[in-house]
C-alpha cells in the first residue's frame, strides 16, 4: 500500500479558504463516441443478418455447395457483400470517429468552461459544420477569458488609482481630528479637491466599463461639427494664450452636417486639445482641422511637441497605461477611442521622437 501522508488530513500549506481533500473532478464520459460504437455494433449486426440470410437463401436454391466440386456464381456474390460490409464498417466507423471524438471533447470543454476554466480550447477537426462549431466555442472562450482578465486587472488599476486620493483625505482628515492640521480653508480645499479628483476617477471609470460593455447610450442629433470644434478650442484659448501656444481652428466648408452625441464628441475633442496643449512647449503650434474624406468626417489634432516614442505608440488607447512623462490617470485616451468607435467611427495616433502628435478622429458623415 501507497504511503500519502496527507490523505487524512489537511496539509499546512493547503488553503484555509478551500476544501479538503479536494474534489476529483468526475470522469468526462464520452457520449457521442459511445453512440458512434453502438452505430457501428448495430450496423455489424445487420450486415451480419443480411449475410446470413443471403446464405441460407443461396444454399437452399442449390446456388451454393460447400461438399462439392466447384462453386456456383452465387459464392462469389455472397463473398462481394461480405467484402462490401467489411469496407462500409470501416468507412462508417472511420467516419463515425471524425464527427463524435471533437462533439466528445466539446462537450468536456464545456464543462470545464462552466467550472470558471476559460483557457481550455478545443482542436477544430472534424467535418466542417463540426469545425464551425469548434470554432465558434473556441470564440466564445477566448473572449470569457480576455473579460476575466480586463476584469482582474480592471479591479488592480481601480484598486490602485482610487489609493492616493482616499489616502490624502484620510490623512488630512485624522490630522483635523487630531490637531495636527489646522481646520482652515487652505486644508479644507485640499480635501475638496481630492475629492473631486476621486468623482472624477469614478466617472471616468463608469463610462469606460460602459463604453467597453457595448451598452453607451448615445443621445444622437444633427450637430454643427464646425461650431463644435470651435466651441472645444475655444474653452482652451486662455490656456494656450498663457503658455505661448498657438491654438487654431481650420474646418473646411460643408463638412458641418453629421449625427452625433454632441456632449461624447465634445468630451473627446477635448481630452485631444486638452492633451495636445499639454506636450506643446511654448512658441509651439496646436491645430485643430476638419475636412470630408469620402464617406467619412475627419477631425484632426496636431501639436509640436516631442511626440511619443515608438514603444508608447502601441499603448497610448490602452486603460491606465502612461509613459514615464505622462500625467493624468491614462483613462482619458481609453474613453476618447470607445466613444468614437461607438459612433462607428475610429481613432488613431501618428508620431514620433521631436515630429510631434497627430490625433486622427474619423465619423461616418451619414447618420448610423
Amino acid at each position: 500500500m501507497r504511503f500519502r501522508p496527507f490523505r487524512h488530513h489537511r496539509p499546512p500549506w493547503w488553503p484555509e479558504n478551500e476544501a479538503w481533500p479536494p474534489q476529483r473532478r468526475p470522469r468526462h464520459y464520452p457520449f457521442f463516441r459511445g453512440m458512434g460504437c453502438l452505430f457501428a455494433f448495430f450496423n455489424m449486426l445487420g450486415w451480419a443478418i443480411v449475410i446470413f440470410i443471403l446464405v441460407t437463401v443461396a444454399r437452399n436454391a442449390g446456388w451454393l455447395s460447400f461438399g462439392g466440386e466447384h462453386f456456383p456464381l452465387g459464392l462469389p456474390v455472397v463473398v462481394g457483400i461480405l467484402i462490401a460490409a467489411l469496407v462500409t464498417i470501416v468507412f462508417v466507423g472511420s467516419g463515425l470517429r471524425r464527427v463524435f471524438t471533437p462533439l466528445d471533447d466539446l462537450v468536456e470543454a464545456a464543462e470545464r468552461v462552466a467550472d470558471g476554466d476559460y483557457s481550455v480550447r478545443v482542436g477544430e477537426r472534424g467535418p466542417r459544420a463540426v469545425g464551425s462549431l469548434v470554432r465558434a466555442f473556441n470564440n466564445m472562450a477566448s473572449r470569457l477569458d480576455s473579460t476575466q482578465a480586463n476584469r482582474r486587472n480592471l479591479l488592480a488599476d481601480v484598486t490602485h488609482e482610487m489609493r492616493t486620493p482616499l489616502t490624502v483625505i484620510q490623512g488630512n482628515l485624522e490630522g483635523m481630528l487630531d490637531g495636527v492640521y489646522p481646520a482652515d480653508e487652505a486644508k479644507l480645499r485640499g480635501v475638496l479637491d481630492e475629492t473631486v479628483l476621486l468623482s472624477r476617477i469614478i466617472e471616468d471609470l463608469r463610462t469606460l466599463a460602459v463604453a467597453e460593455s457595448g451598452t453607451l447610450q448615445l443621445k444622437r442629433q444633427p450637430t454643427d461639427l464646425e461650431a463644435l470644434i470651435h466651441e472645444a478650442a475655444g474653452a482652451f484659448q486662455a490656456q494656450a494664450g498663457s503658455k505661448g501656444v498657438n491654438l487654431t481652428v481650420d474646418a473646411a466648408p460643408n463638412t458641418s452636417a453629421i449625427n452625433v452625441d454632441h456632449g461624447r464628441i465634445l468630451q473627446v475633442l477635448t481630452n485631444l486639445i486638452s492633451n495636445a496643449l499639454r506636450y506643446t512647449p511654448a512658441g509651439g503650434t496646436v491645430r485643430v482641422s476638419c475636412a470630408p474624406a469620402d464617406s467619412m468626417v475627419v477631425v484632426e489634432v496636431q501639436d509640436t511637441g516631442p511626440g511619443i516614442a515608438p514603444e508608447d505608440l502601441p499603448h497610448v488607447f490602452e486603460r491606465f497605461y502612461r509613459s514615464a512623462d505622462s500625467g493624468g490617470m491614462g483613462l482619458g485616451l481609453a474613453i476618447a477611442k470607445h466613444l468614437v468607435e461607438a459612433h462607428g467611427g475610429t481613432l488613431t495616433a501618428a508620431s514620433g521622437p521631436g515630429r510631434g502628435t497627430t490625433m486622427r478622429m474619423a465619423l461616418p458623415a451619414q447618420p448610423r
